[in-house]
């Protein structure tokens, strides 16, 4: 199993998808990553060879991943907290940000429904 930027990444996968499994990079810093470590898309993980999987994780140290670009997004809906803005009372709610209606929806960010209590 290769490891690239502290995650275990699949070795049955292709290596576009297989990137994917680090936070921060999605499909298209995939494509992008590989071509710039010369590494064919469609390539399994397993049949990678060393001097591959090393050219990725060179490619990869370019890129914010993982544990910085979490700590990145954390510090950014703290700061939202701390100057009260608009954003930063809905993240401290539980409620949807970017403007999306709550009176039937939102489930994912405010949970399951409690029940009213008389």
């Amino acid at each position: 199993m290769a490891r690239i930027a502290g995650v275990d990444i699949p070795r049955n996968k292709r290596v576009e998808i297989a990137l994917t499994y680090v936070y921060g990079i999605g499909k298209p810093t995939s494509q992008r990553l590989l071509k710039e470590a010369g590494v064919n898309f469609d390539t399994r993980v397993k049949d990678l060879t060393e001097e591959e999987v090393n050219k990725i994780r060179e490619a990869v140290k370019g890129v914010r991943v993982e544990g910085e670009l979490k700590k990145e997004v954390r510090l950014s809906i703290k700061r939202l907290l701390d100057i009260k803005c608009y954003r930063g009372l809905r993240h401290k709610m539980g409620l949807p940000v970017r403007g999306q209606h709550s009176k039937r929806n939102a489930r994912t960010v405010k949970g399951p429904k409690k029940p009213i209590k008389k």
